[in-house]
């Protein structure tokens, strides 16, 4: 088996990445988005270094943001790492281009929608920072009920969210020179 060496390439990368996640999900926050925006770093991570880097920007972006400006992001943790790992394993299989960006959002889209509308229904009773709250009170009355009612919507904005870090992801490994694509994709 095939081990591999962190370099100092790969942890400025990794940073870069947390930045990226730190500020977009400041940004959804702050302008109370219905969608995150605090895993582009992480699929740009995972579709470059795999899923067990992948896994490290969201966990770490999301402990920062827990405890600087948004509690809520300590308490969706898992749902990161599922993240990141799940785009490292997609990434592996194939390499999502133009219209392929849709069908691969959806595989990376449903565990950690899985994940994150029971954290929601069950520890927050549907109610978070994010602005997709509402949708999940108003669907709540109707025979959804609080767990389905979480999860058509987070499975709505998970994946708008997930289309968006793709095409992001896929701009950002384009922009990279050809010598660190080289010695990133495999």
């Amino acid at each position: 088996m095939k081990t591999e060496k962190i370099n100092v390439q790969k942890i400025c990368l990794i940073a870069f990445a947390i930045c990226i996640n730190f500020v977009g999900g400041q940004i959804a926050l702050f302008l109370k988005l219905p969608i995150y925006l605090d895993s582009i770093g992480t699929v740009f991570i995972a579709s470059i270094l795999g899923p067990f880097y992948g896994m490290l920007p969201n966990l770490i972006s999301g402990l920062l943001m827990g405890m600087t400006v948004d509690i809520y992001s300590l308490y969706y943790a898992p749902v990161g790492i599922v993240l990141g790992f799940v785009t490292g394993l997609v990434y592996r299989k194939f390499q999502p281009k133009k219209w392929q960006i849709f069908p691969a959002a959806v595989a990376i889209t449903l565990p950690s929608t899985l994940i994150s509308s029971c954290i929601t229904a069950f520890l927050f009773g549907g109610i978070t920072s994010s602005g997709s709250s509402i949708l999940v009170q108003l669907l709540s009355k109707t025979p959804l009920g609080m767990v389905g009612s979480c999860f058509v919507v987070q499975f709505v904005t998970d994946y708008i969210d997930r289309v968006l870090c793709l095409a992001l992801a896929a701009v950002m490994i384009g922009a990279l020179r050809k010598n660190m694509k080289e010695s990133f994709i495999r």
